[in-house]
Parts: structure tokens; C-alpha cells; sequence
């Protein structure tokens, strides 16, 4: 009786190796072609890649969920336990408890991003503030977001669908870089824009936003406006357009290097603050 048990479990236990040997080459069999497939379509047709990479990333829980169900229906000993747990009541507590989860949460959180988009793979976003990257992946459980230092964050979705995203791609790639730029009060203000514009558009990285209206009435490709009056000096704002967040960085250092350089050499003030200090000698 003893060798016949053994034997049973010897025979299951090479059942439930077999499949799941099979479940892991089908997914990785699945995945190949799904990655070549899916990227090439999503190169060709200009897709958003996100649905193709959640899409990937869940076919592996299906896969084990599918292998995990046979061998529950197989083996007799399981087959039992299986229909108790899925069976009248049973079913509507294990929901129940497996929605209470953090992972189920995570889940749902993923679906809800990937349907409603507040963001896509590749595009750059903030969340809560000080995390700033790129999203590099969405996964059944969590986002990762690439930063500019080449660090990931590693988001859950259940955390990350309850925060304000700022999304600088969810609908056009092309931004608006502010530039701020303080002069003095004796500074020649229509001298400081002008300069301001003229470094502007050497730059290759600059775009032209205008509409051939706007251009045909002689509106500049870099507007400049004056905020106001500061303590110590005016407040320029210049706005420069670039095709994506990433390049409208370099635009911006670039430019303020390039402002600096071409103020000092015309005489431009370049404010920089000063305190008086009053001692009391009597003291």
C-alpha cells in the first residue's frame, strides 16, 4: 500500500512538472511572437505600445492561471479541494478575500491605466511631484518609470492610479519651455528681447509654432512678455517650443548658457541681489 502511494505521488508529481514545463515554453513561445508582431505593427501603424506591453506582461499569469486549473481538474485528490473553493459559497468568499488583497488591487489599478491611458509606454511623466521619468513598462502589479539618472521607480498601480500624473505626451509631443530671465531697471528692455529671440533662433532645436497667419502678420517665433516688477529687477518670460519634453530641456540649458554669454558681451544687466546691512556701533 505504502509503494502504491508512492507510486501515485511520483506520477502526479511528474504530471504537474509536465505541465507546467509546457505553460513556461508556450509563454515563452507565445511571447516571441507576440513581441515581434505586436512591435513591428505598433512601429508600422504609429500605436500606442502600452495595450501590446500590458498585454504581454498578463499573458504569463493566464498561462499559469490555465496550468494551475488542469492540474486542479486532473488529479482526483485536488479535484475535490478545487470544486470546494469555486463551488456555491465557497466561490463568493474567495472573491471576497482575494479582492481585499493589495495584488488584486494592483491588477485592477493596471487594467484601469491601460484602458483610460493617463499614460503610455515612452511618455514622460511627474508623479507626485518629484518623480520625473519616462514610463518603461506596465505590468499586472506595478509601473516602472525610468528617470533621467538611469534609476527606476517601481510604482504599485493601485498607488500610481490614485495620484496626480503630469503627462507632458497625452496629447501632443511638442512643448511650451518657459524661460525666465531677470534684467535690471536700467536694462533696455526691447534690446533684452531682441537678444533674447536672436540667441533663441540659432538654436536647431527650436520650433516654429506659428501659423502661416501668424507668420504672414509678423508674429516672432519666440514670444517674450515682461511679468513685472521684482525687487530688484524685471521679470522676462520667453517662450520657446520644442518636439518633446527631452529635447526641451537641452533647449533650455542651452539657451540660458548662450542668453548669458550674449548679455554680458552687450552690456546687458544681470541682476544680483544685494542686502544692506546697518550696524549699531553703540551697541
Amino acid at each position: 500500500m505504502i509503494d502504491f502511494i508512492g507510486v501515485k505521488i511520483a506520477d502526479y508529481s511528474i504530471f504537474v512538472f509536465i505541465v507546467f514545463l509546457l505553460a513556461f515554453l508556450i509563454h515563452r513561445i507565445l511571447r516571441a511572437i507576440l513581441s515581434r508582431y505586436l512591435n513591428e505593427s505598433s512601429r508600422q501603424m504609429r500605436n500606442d505600445p502600452t495595450h501590446y506591453v500590458f498585454l504581454k506582461n498578463a499573458l504569463r499569469f493566464l498561462i499559469i492561471l490555465v496550468a494551475l486549473i488542469i492540474i486542479l481538474y486532473t488529479i482526483p485528490e485536488l479535484k475535490e479541494l478545487g470544486l470546494s473553493l469555486f463551488a456555491g459559497a465557497g466561490i463568493i468568499a474567495a472573491i471576497i478575500g482575494f479582492a481585499s488583497q493589495a495584488a488584486f488591487s494592483n491588477i485592477v489599478s493596471g487594467v484601469f491605466l491601460v484602458v483610460f491611458k493617463p499614460f503610455r509606454v515612452g511618455d514622460v511623466v511627474t508623479v507626485s511631484r518629484d518623480m520625473l521619468g519616462i514610463v518603461e513598462d506596465i505590468t499586472l502589479r506595478h509601473t516602472i518609470i525610468k528617470d533621467f539618472e538611469n534609476k527606476r521607480y517601481v510604482i504599485p498601480n493601485s498607488m500610481i492610479d490614485s495620484e496626480v500624473i503630469h503627462n507632458s505626451a497625452i496629447r501632443e509631443e511638442e512643448v511650451g519651455n518657459f524661460l525666465f530671465i531677470h534684467v535690471g531697471f536700467e536694462t533696455d528692455l526691447d534690446l533684452a528681447i531682441q537678444l533674447i529671440q536672436e540667441e533663441a533662433e540659432k538654436n536647431p532645436i527650436l520650433m516654429d509654432p506659428r501659423t502661416k497667419a501668424e507668420i504672414a502678420s509678423g508674429q516672432p517665433k519666440v514670444e517674450v512678455r515682461v511679468l513685472g516688477w521684482r525687487e530688484y529687477y524685471y521679470e522676462l518670460r520667453a517662450t520657446c517650443w520644442s518636439k518633446d519634453h527631452l529635447s526641451g530641456f537641452d533647449l533650455k540649458t542651452d539657451l540660458y548658457k548662450a542668453i548669458s554669454k550674449r548679455f554680458i558681451s552687450e552690456g546687458i544687466d544681470i541682476p544680483v541681489p544685494a542686502h544692506n546691512v546697518k550696524l549699531n556701533r553703540d551697541g
